[in-house]
């Protein structure tokens, strides 16, 4: 614990609520208008409709590589899906409708991680292949998997830490394309997606110690080689880009269901968060599609809340969840970070609106009520993106009562799906209860 931070900011609710370990809700105090708040950013849409265009040139690739993706012509993508009798069920008392975003069904790593991990190995294939020669921007990037190219890609090494799904997400792609790919996974990580792994073709190298510990240990083995490329889940641009690609798939989405956003259908999303990449990358590009008639929230678990702690202190990653005497551990091994970016929460200070906490003991059971009541299947770090309606449903009605001036039955309430069609079936069946 340090002391001094806690005498300094121990007092402030979220805070207080926090070292408790109760479920809480921080509402950011320095959010902005979106508009004027984006023209002070070090990334604009510019950025993000290249990252885009950027994906599109891959898809005839990603199609070869990836033959699940054929149906959606090499985009990797996953649907929206309105859930009613769970509103009914749990969340009949706020006002609008509810769906959730798919990212659990996302093709080839299962989870939102797919969005930036395979859009940042896919920017170091593009910038290597385009350096040798190999290709022209105009050409067809499928060629890239022939022998000579996965000979060419294998003289290097893309390594990443993580606690799993950034690590399957580019593990998989790297080594498909021929690299050397070198996971660094913390003691929070599933055995099973070690597994995954190795059978891929990727090499993993495990810790006793954190998330933290495995990033600091591979970005100094990746520092070791000029050939080795080290993908930051904290400091990362290209991470944050591939992530905010899904804004404008979303809107397109909702548009094909005849939901439009504005002043009248406001939105409001609400993402889990561990280290921030995904939500940030996520946040940013809706706010660039729809300024402040987006409302977004990052949910993480009560034992684990390092983008609350770094946002509400103002510190970011100068401060930990250790700091404040919580230890970090939690079923959401996706979100089992104790630290959080600097270059994500703050950009994210003039930004998101707020964030909830939830306990580990109402994962499982989230897990299981959408389960029953929709089918769909989550990883127990996804269900927290069900935090605002299940731990923090007061403090979320308060806010829409504050801050929603039109028809508080026209919102559309979004909830990410972070992770889970790679589960394998014993650890579902253990999860949803099952015993034959």
């Amino acid at each position: 614990m340090n002391t001094e931070y806690i005498k300094r900011y121990g007092k402030l609710p979220a805070i207080a609520d926090a070292m408790q370990l109760k479920e809480t809700f921080w509402e950011n105090d320095k959010l902005q208008d979106a508009k004027k708040a984006l023209l002070k950013m070090p990334l604009s849409s510019g950025d993000v409709a290249d990252a885009a265009q950027r994906l599109d040139r891959f898809a005839p690739l990603i199609m070869k590589l990836f033959p699940e993706t054929a149906c959606a012509n090499g985009r990797i993508e996953s649907p929206i899906r309105e859930v009613k009798t769970y509103k009914s069920n749990f969340g009949d008392d706020v006002p609008g409708r509810f769906f959730i975003k798919q990212d659990s069904e996302l093709p080839v790593a299962g989870s939102v991680k797919a969005r930036g991990g395979i859009y940042e190995v896919l920017k170091i294939t593009e910038d290597l292949a385009l350096s040798a020669g190999l290709i022209d921007k105009g050409d067809d990037y499928a060629q890239l998997t022939r022998t000579k190219y996965r000979e060419f890609f294998s003289r290097y090494t893309i390594q990443a830490g993580s606690t799993g799904n950034l690590g399957l997400s580019i593990g998989i792609s790297a080594a498909a394309l021929g690299y050397r790919a070198i996971i660094h996974m913390s003691a929070d990580a599933k055995q099973w997606k070690k597994d995954l792994l190795r059978q891929k073709g990727a090499e993993v190298r495990e810790y006793e110690a954190d998330y933290l510990e495995a990033v600091r240990q591979g970005r100094e083995d990746s520092a070791k080689s000029k050939n080795s490329f080290f993908i930051d889940d904290e400091n990362s641009r290209d991470l944050f880009l591939g992530y905010a690609v899904a804004a404008e798939r979303l809107k397109a989405q909702l548009e094909e269901k005849c939901i439009f956003i504005g002043a009248e259908q406001p939105l409001f999303v609400y993402i889990p968060c561990g280290v921030g990449g995904a939500p940030g990358g996520i946040t940013f590009g809706l706010k660039t599609l729809f300024g402040n008639n987006v409302h977004c929230f990052f949910t993480e678990p009560v034992r684990s809340c390092c983008m609350l702690i770094g946002m509400a202190t103002g510190l970011h990653n100068r401060v930990s969840v250790q700091d404040f005497g919580i230890d970090g551990k939690t079923c959401a091994d996706g979100l089992a970070v104790s630290r959080p970016s600097s270059f994500v929460g703050k950009l994210m200070e003039p930004l998101l609106n707020g964030i909830f906490t939830i306990s580990d003991g109402r994962l499982v059971s989230i897990l299981r009520n959408v389960y029953t009541s929709e089918g769909i299947f989550m990883e127990p770090s996804a269900c927290a993106a069900f935090a605002p309606v299940v731990s923090g449903k007061e403090q979320l009605k308060d806010y829409i009562e504050k801050h929603v001036y039109g028809q508080k039955e026209n919102i559309i309430h979004v909830f990410w799906a972070t992770g889970g069609s790679l589960v394998p079936e014993y650890i579902r069946r253990e999860l949803l209860g099952k015993t034959n």
